[in-house]
């Protein structure tokens, strides 16, 4: 049994697809397993001791050098240099009493591959049995400096992206035909914490990492409910890069020009010096966009220090900034744009953002199979739209413009507790536990301002005259899952999440009369609730390197009060707006084929109950507007795959110095309004849902150089409830389907590398969203043909 332990290990570490990556092996004394034998991990100082089979493991090891010391009783002390270089290292290690010369074996898995899943327990996570997706960022050929979503998230199924300016201020996706404004329907982190402006009652995302700083992106699916948050969407989480570990230090620079007046200055420092890693950036981007009144420029820094206090203990500290100031063009009516989408009819609408982000985290290693970490982290960050939210087919009407400005003060904490156990011997499962509390407060103020065209972000008069709320939230989780390894290619990991959510409102508003001066009324709103999630995955391996994998979770969002009292003509919200609920069940098939092919087939089912959508309607003024409320129960049913092949490697049996790569990414979704008491919705199409995406490329390169080619294909989708084909506001009506195409080249020497993309190749025209208020409303034009190119050093 000790040898099918050892075994898993083996297969475990092999089949690996992250970016942080292991050291395992056995040790022996004499052909027996040492147990208790002492394995060292330096430079990081980190000691396991080997379990009664021999094995030992040190996980979450970034790229680099390192020396495995191993003792055991009177055996000779045992030292070998190990390099992690994009792979896992098995060692089977044989401790002798003589002076013998030691054969070393090491086992490598090189990952080229730029999509892959996660590992059944990575870091202080589980997931197995889950639908799991990781991009490994060092592998992708793409316009890094824009954050080009359509190019990085391209080998992930069922997203639907929204392009919301040439500099990729903003991240806007949406999985399995949810919304995809600023990734508000996923719990968005980054190294593990939120980085949303309020994870409770504003869960949107004003600020996204750098493409350029990030190691990988893991994303799992509805399943991630129970161990990060309610989301219906799942969990995005960027994991940034750390300082090299062989390597004192070392330094990046990207310098990128483009079209539109698009520069970009990227440049990090790292290293390791003893028992200290640490990694930085400062970024700063501008650009003038394909349309007037579009400037922007944005500065963002980032510092991580991670220091072992002691063999066991170790403190990771963080701080992220990022400011951006953006003009705005506005939105068109759809004859605008069918005429000339590169006009804009707005001249005074502005966007500020500034965010201030600090993380503090402690990792204690009880023993090689008991670990704990606690995060805590602080967010003080705000934003303020400034403009006209007038609707888009009237001109300017002049004078004084709204101002919308928002503070976010969040607090955060987190423990997580991870156990490793025998349910049957030499079958090691797994056990998570943890809680949190978070603590949030968004002051939101709305009123009238600066009546010029400048970016002059205050009130007037100096009290807001539209509204001004104190929206305080308090959350408190506790949860658990288990990985009951029940043989060596079964296991069944169920898991349960308890909430308490208190969410307030504290402020006033002025209601408008018709024939009397505004009247301002004071309002308070409090709502608390407790209730449980639950869920169960499986996962089977059915031979070699093929996985089947399936789970079902219920999800949960709360609605965000601070959204209530919200004044814009496009769209109002009903004052009797609920939480929602539902469960998300997926399941398939994944794994690879003699290491050439990747793949990865699933099915889904989204119920989601009591939606938040919106609804076509009209006042009693007969004037047209968006209604957003709990417009009925929905379901989204579908089926995703992704397939990535390097025929090269196939064909020469990985003899070629080149690769050849092709992949295809396909979804198809039908989601549909169910149980509703509007009969102009029952059976509609649920908003934001293409039914049908599909992206392809080819690759092709060595170590040097690499050509890449990607099509995407996005199909007819609708922008409300009422599946409403026109409106003369431009707010509501179809968004076509679409057709685009990137090319991106790259070549790299030493310390040298260029690259260089054609984003839009074939100049196509077309807009992925119609917005209601801001940066609309009406339709958002998407870029056409650019081009970028980049100069980097690396020492």
């Amino acid at each position: 049994m000790k040898y099918i332990a050892f075994l898993l290990l083996t297969l475990t570490t092999f089949f690996a697809n992250a970016q942080q990556f292991t050291i395992s092996g056995l040790v022996k004394f004499n052909a027996a397993p040492a147990t208790g034998a002492t394995v060292s991990l330096q430079p990081l100082n980190r000691q396991a001791s080997c379990a009664p089979d021999g094995i030992f493991v040190f996980e979450a090891l970034p790229p680099g050098s390192y020396e495995i010391i191993a003792n055991y009783g009177g055996a000779k002390k045992y030292r070998q240099q190990v390099n992690l270089e994009n792979q896992n290292v098995i060692l089977h290690i044989v401790l002798t009493s003589s002076d013998a010369t030691l054969n070393e074996i090491t086992v490598t898995d090189k990952n080229e591959q730029v999509a892959g899943n996660l590992r059944q327990v990575e870091g202080m996570a589980i997931y197995a049995g889950k639908k799991t997706e990781v991009i490994n960022i060092n592998n992708i050929n793409a316009n890094l400096a824009t954050n080009n979503s359509r190019q990085v998230y391209s080998r992930i199924a069922g997203l639907n992206i929204w392009e919301y300016d040439g500099g990729g201020l903003q991240l806007g996706i949406g999985g399995r035909g949810l919304n995809p404004s600023r990734v508000s329907n996923f719990n968005t982190r980054q190294n593990g914490y939120d980085i949303s402006a309020d994870a409770l009652g504003y869960p949107e995302s004003y600020y996204t990492p750098p493409i350029e700083a990030v190691d990988k992106i893991e994303i799992i699916r509805g399943a991630a409910s129970l161990q990060y948050g309610t989301q219906f969407g799942g969990l995005i989480n960027f994991q940034l890069k750390k300082g090299i570990v062989d390597k004192p230090i070392s330094f990046l620079s990207r310098q990128t020009g483009g079209s539109f007046g698009f520069y970009n200055s990227f440049n990090s420092l790292g290293g390791t010096f003893k028992k200290l890693n640490y990694y930085t950036y400062y970024q700063y981007k501008k650009g003038d966009s394909w349309r007037p009144n579009s400037h922007f420029e944005q500065h963002a820094a980032y510092a991580h220090l991670d220091y072992a206090l002691t063999q066991k203990l170790k403190v990771t500290g963080e701080y992220t900034y990022m400011h951006y100031l953006a003009q705005q063009p506005g939105g068109l009516t759809d004859a605008d744009f069918a005429a000339d989408a590169s006009q804009s009819v707005r001249a005074r609408n502005w966007f500020r953002v500034n965010w201030n982000l600090a993380s503090l985290s402690f990792d204690y290693r009880f023993s090689d199979r008991t670990k704990i970490n606690w995060r805590s982290y602080a967010l003080r960050a705000g934003r303020e739209a400034l403009g006209i939210l007038s609707y888009i087919n009237r001109p300017d009407p002049g004078g004084e413009r709204d101002l919308l400005a928002d503070t976010y003060k969040n607090y955060g904490s987190e423990i997580r507790l991870l156990h490793r156990y025998d349910l049957v011997k030499g079958q090691p499962s797994t056990f998570l536990a943890g809680v949190r509390l978070y603590r949030g407060l968004t002051l939101r103020h709305q009123g009238d301002a600066d009546a010029s065209t400048g970016p002059k972000f205050n009130f007037v008069p100096t009290e807001p005259n539209t509204s001004g709320y104190r929206f305080p939230g308090t959350n408190a989780a506790v949860f658990a899952e288990n990985i009951f390894q029940l043989n060596d290619k079964w296991s069944i990991t169920p898991g349960v999440r308890l909430e308490y959510i208190s969410t307030k409102a504290n402020g006033y508003y002025y209601q408008t009369m018709r024939f009397v001066p505004d009247v301002k009324v004071k309002e308070q709103k409090e709502n608390n609730r407790s209730f449980a999630l639950a869920g169960i995955g499986s996962s089977y391996d059915l031979r070699k390197g093929v996985e089947l994998y399936a789970n079902i979770s219920q999800n949960y969002r709360s609605i965000n009060f601070n959204d209530l009292r919200v004044v814009n003509a496009n769209a109002r919200v009903d004052s009797l707006l609920k939480d929602e609920m539902g469960y998300t069940a997926d399941g398939g098939i994944r794994g690879k084929l003699n290491d050439w092919l990747y793949y990865d087939v699933s099915l889904f089912y989204l119920r989601y109950n009591d939606r938040i959508g919106s609804v076509f309607t009209k006042d009693q003024d007969n004037m047209v507007y968006r209604l957003r409320t709990n417009v009925a129960d929905s379901r989204n049913a579908g089926f995703e795959s992704l397939i990535e092949a390097d025929l090269l490697k196939a064909i020469t049996g990985g003899r070629s110095r080149y690769k050849f790569s092709v992949y295809t990414n396909f979804s198809a979704i039908d989601a549909r309004y169910i149980q509703t008491e509007e009969s102009a919705i029952q059976g509609k199409r649920v908003e934001f849902v293409p039914p049908t995406l599909f992206r392809t490329g080819l690759s092709f390169g060595d170590n040097r150089f690499n050509l890449t080619y990607q099509y995407s294909y996005v199909a007819r989708q609708y922008s409300d409830a009422t599946n409403a084909e026109f409106t003369p506001t431009a707010v509501d009506g179809t968004v076509p389907g679409y057709q685009v195409m990137d090319f991106s080249a790259s070549y790299q020497w030493k310390w040298l590398g260029i690259f260089g993309s054609v984003n839009n190749l074939a100049n196509a025209k077309y807009f992925t969203r119609r917005a209601d208020g801001y940066p609309g409303p009406g339709i958002i034009p998407s870029d056409p043909r650019g081009y970028y190119l980049t100069l980097q050093v690396k020492f």
